[in-house]
């Protein structure tokens, strides 16, 4: 059973949970991991984003990875993509992100990535842990010395080469100045990238929360609260606004009306531009369990096939690689289009998705139209987060989630399930009536956080 890893990477409060001793035992123990799957000293690329915690833990990790003989660069402040592209395009045997993505900035996370720029196998990161959680094995973990020591060497070319590659993927899109693009960088990693990546495209681009301190990551701003971009688009009459989160890897959309696009409806629009143009892989969209129904309906009325995985984009993913799918993603606004790269990039979203609105000729706010999007509620309820696993099994919350699957009589749904990155269970109901699947949701939720606190 895991301890350290969820379902994206190892995550906690920083300097409470996610400490410098435990960044240093997960670079000591992921070098020598990786040193196995390297067969040598390993070459490690690590990126941070903008929290303040960052520079604490780049340091301890950096130490632990070096301690082991690890060769390793620093990329500072970059997007989790950034990083995963990076580790492929340069040959790197590992990367590493320092990021706890959506999550406030008191927070902190530590992801590991394959020479693919992938996330670590199950297999790899129970192997880490063991490491760890084992005194023994820690203490036969090698230290070499003289010239096996690794170092660190910074390596600041990574911002550039990211940045060209994003715009190599959308090579013909040229945009007037009349065109108007608003971005919310939530004071994350997408700060220092994003507002001169959208100019090329030859549009008026205007930007918030780009002046990260290392505090305000997240705070009120990006993909997680979306008001002051829906006020920023229509301050600047802008005809798109995108929103990215703290380490850039989703990113939600607000029309020219200031109406929140939500990840599902972004996928609609690339897949049904993908499918117009013979370009969508065997007719498939890849979703996830939250994805609404009404993503449903459109694939059925297109003649296209989706596949719902389990919530996460890793799950997400490795469906596209079992089936060599190419476009898939969650409702958050992670979308991977694997013609490009393995992971879900909210830059490149954004450029997808301007792509299909100009091929359109449509204003956003009808080409969002495309898929009707079924009320949704989404309620988390904050639990011991060693008491996951009852959820499933409680006799007080089967019983209520029972209750509530009678009243919707087969005209909606109810996923109950647990966080991967944090010590809450999330409750999702959708039905035809918002009003009366809010109550029920928060009603479940307030008993899951009774039960199980």
């Amino acid at each position: 059973m895991r301890k350290l890893f969820g379902t994206d990477g190892v995550r906690g409060v920083a300097n409470r949970e996610l400490t410098v001793e435990l960044a240093m035992q997960l670079g000591r123990a992921g070098a020598y991991v990786l040193a196995g799957q390297a067969n040598g000293a390993p070459k490690v690329l690590l990126g941070t984003d903008t929290r303040r915690s960052g520079d604490m833990l780049e340091a301890a990790l950096s130490a632990g990875l070096c301690s082991l003989g690890a060769q390793v660069y620093l990329a500072g402040d970059i997007p989790t993509p950034g990083v995963a592209y990076l580790v492929r395009k340069y040959g790197f045997d590992a990367g590493v992100m320092i990021s706890a993505s959506h999550n406030p900035m008191g927070d902190n996370g530590i992801k590991f990535f394959n020479s693919a720029g992938r996330k670590l196998s199950d297999e790899l990161e129970l192997e880490i842990e063991k490491l760890i959680d084992e005194m023994d094995a820690r203490d036969r973990l090698p230290r070499p010395e003289g010239i096996g020591v690794g170092v660190a060497s910074n390596c600041p070319w990574g911002e550039g080469d990211y940045a060209s590659f994003l715009r190599a993927s959308v090579p013909d899109l040229r945009l007037g100045r009349d065109f108007i693009i608003a971005l919310d960088c939530a004071n994350g990693a997408t700060s220092k990238i994003a507002m001169s990546l959208f100019q090329s495209l030859g549009a008026l681009v205007y930007v918030i929360n780009n002046q990260p301190d290392g505090i305000n990551i997240n705070n009120n701003c990006g993909s997680t609260h979306m008001d002051g971009l829906k006020a920023f688009v229509k301050e600047k009459k802008a005809n798109i606004g995108l929103a990215f989160d703290g380490d850039g890897d989703r990113m939600l959309a607000v029309d020219e009306n200031g109406n929140e696009i939500d990840g599902d409806v972004i996928m609609a629009i690339c897949t049904a531009d993908l499918h117009e143009r013979g370009l969508l892989k065997d007719n498939t969209l890849v979703g996830t369990i939250m994805s609404n129904q009404g993503l449903d309906i459109f694939c059925n009325e297109r003649g296209i096939n989706l596949f719902r995985t389990d919530v996460g984009d890793r799950y997400v993913l490795e469906k596209m690689l079992t089936d060599d799918l190419m476009l898939g993603g969650e409702q958050s606004g992670h979308v991977i289009f694997r013609q490009f790269c393995d992971t879900g990039d909210g830059m490149l979203t954004g450029l997808q998705l301007l792509g299909a609105l100009a091929r359109s000729g449509k204003p956003f706010s009808q080409l969002a139209n495309i898929m009707t999007v079924y009320p949704q509620v989404l309620v988390n309820a904050k639990i011991n987060g060693t008491r996951k696993s009852e959820i499933a099994t409680h006799h007080v919350i089967v019983s209520a989630r029972e209750e509530i699957e009678t009243k919707l009589a087969g005209r909606g749904r109810i996923l109950v399930r647990p966080s991967g990155t944090e010590p809450l269970v999330r409750v999702m109901i959708e039905g035809e009536d918002k009003a009366q699947i809010t109550e029920w949701a928060q009603q479940l939720a307030q008993e899951i956080g009774a039960q199980l606190t």
